[in-house]
């Protein structure tokens, strides 16, 4: 559950940025393609963090479809490793949103 859960945090949290720094967010579960609206903030600091993190982002997509269709089993080094890609996806947005004044920061 703890893939799952961290997978559905990233995605979800991606969708709230674009909807809030652009407007509309596409209609699909793939973070990478979030992630590719989200260039539209700022190109050059989404395409490093993809860059960066484009193995774990990958698994982290996989987490989504593998823990709802079908059975696949992520042990707790997994789970870690997927919740921190999804800690990190939660700060490049909020490094988005205080960039433009959106923060409640900011």
């Amino acid at each position: 559950m703890a893939a799952f859960n961290a997978e559905q945090a990233a995605q979800l949290y991606l969708k709230a940025t674009l909807l809030e720094l652009i407007g509309d967010f596409p209609r699909t579960h793939s973070i990478l393609l979030l992630l590719g609206e989200l260039k539209r903030v700022n190109e050059k600091d989404v395409e490093d963090f993809i860059r960066r993190n484009k193995r774990r982002l990958h698994v982290l997509e996989d987490a989504y479809l593998t823990s709802r269709y079908f059975y696949k089993f992520f042990d707790r080094e997994d789970a870690e490793d997927l919740i921190a890609a999804a800690e990190e996806v939660v700060s490049l947005c909020e490094e988005l949103r205080r960039s433009l004044g959106k923060s409640k920061d900011a």
